[in-house]
């Protein structure tokens, strides 16, 4: 089955009653025929049978499923959130003097993951401009357990060539772990193209109405049952049955949603691109990104976030924010309604100023992650927001 087929069947599991949408299996607990059979379960649990909830679910199981089809993996774990993901991957694999090389430019909450919690228990991290692949050849050593990165970062939109990256980390012996949020599983193929674990915050796209927060861990059936299953089902980081199916009805029109929202931030990037006032609009899907030749190998489509840089600094990102009338001032994105963030005082402000500004977070920067509104309606809006400037 082709991908937007797989989006509306992959996974389904029908009751005796032959129900047309997913079922919800809003239960905690599983009851057993026979005290044989629940001490067979817990020896020995096969693919459809459970246990409790924390450690699997019926509409969990779909949706992990539905989602490693989509993605060409082999199986995948649903978390309680993206950051459970991104933790969960990380630490249920590592251990006190492992090496991780991670590229710098990361999300807030990854980067304190790398940064602070992970070398408290032991493991160095070395941190690269993960654009550069003479960087990740120089850092990778023999002892690396892992690589880790952004297919595409939060919120400058750099591309880390993953295919250039995993050949570096492979050839070391390390595993290759992407956070493929802003890829979209709708335009990346990172499996095919050298990840070996592929992680999505599903608060993002994959819902992309805003309802639930949610993560899934994605790659060969031995890490994720192996080694992903053991850590979580014991940590408590697992996915509720009712987002779960949110999530199965979410995902049945990501490849709608997010090629109109790509559409849009295309729309957008072309009616700002040169405007006065804007220092710089950063869109993979432009010719003028540096890396747009990455991104037609990669991705093939630029995808639904783009970053402008304001030139007046934060007097005037503020006063376009306050003047946009049909995107909202919100730090989610993927989301169905189109969304202005500005980064350097919201998802990025723990960091050091030295820090931002080394990864390109200016004062002027905003990132803007595009709905499916009629996209004439959002190009009058930025136009009419720089104009407020």
């Amino acid at each position: 089955m082709k991908k937007r087929t797989q989006l509306v069947h992959g996974g389904t599991k029908r009751s005796q009653w032959g129900e047309l949408s997913e079922a919800i299996f809003l239960t905690q607990g599983f009851a057993y025929d026979s005290a044989e059979q629940a001490e067979g379960r817990f020896i020995d649990c096969a693919p459809d049978e459970y246990i409790y909830a924390r450690y699997g679910n019926p509409t969990v199981r779909m949706f992990e499923e539905r989602i490693a089809l989509l993605e060409g993996a082999e199986d995948g774990f649903a978390t309680a959130s993206g950051m459970a993901a991104v933790n969960g991957a990380l630490v249920s694999m590592l251990k006190a003097g492992d090496h991780v090389v991670s590229a710098r430019a990361l999300f807030g909450s990854c980067l304190y993951i790398l940064e602070t919690i992970l070398p408290r228990f032991g493991v160095e991290v070395t941190f690269v401009d993960g654009a550069d692949l003479e960087q990740w050849r120089a850092a990778v050593r023999p002892d690396t357990k892992a690589v880790f990165f952004e297919s595409m970062s939060n919120p400058t939109l750099e591309l880390v060539d993953i295919e250039g990256v995993a050949k570096i980390a492979h050839a070391q012996g390390a595993l290759v772990l992407v956070d493929n949020v802003f890829s979209t599983p709708v335009y990346s193929d990172a499996i095919a193209q050298g990840a070996d674990v592929v992680i999505y915050s599903a608060t993002k796209h994959i819902d992309g109405q805003g309802r639930v927060l949610g993560g899934v861990i994605l790659g060969t059936k031995d890490f994720i049952r192996g080694v992903v299953e053991p850590y979580m089902k014991h940590t408590g980081g697992s996915m509720s049955p009712f987002t779960a199916w949110v999530l199965l009805k979410g995902i049945e029109t990501i490849d709608l949603r997010v090629r109109a929202q790509t559409d849009s931030a295309m729309a957008v990037a072309r009616a700002l691109e040169g405007k006065p006032g804007v220092a710089n609009v950063i869109y993979p899907g432009l010719e003028s990104h540096p890396q747009y030749a990455l991104m037609l190998r990669q991705l093939g489509k630029g995808g639904t976030m783009l970053s402008i840089d304001l030139a007046g600094g934060k007097a005037a990102a503020f006063r376009f924010l306050n003047a946009l009338e049909v995107i909202l001032i919100s730090n989610n994105l993927g989301d169905a309604k189109s969304i202005a963030t500005h980064p350097a005082t919201t998802t990025h402000q723990r960091l050091a100023p030295e820090l931002r500004a080394s990864l390109g977070i200016t004062e002027g920067l905003i990132r803007l992650s595009l709905g499916i509104e009629d996209p004439e309606d959002l190009v009058e809006d930025v136009l009419q927001a720089l104009a407020a400037v």
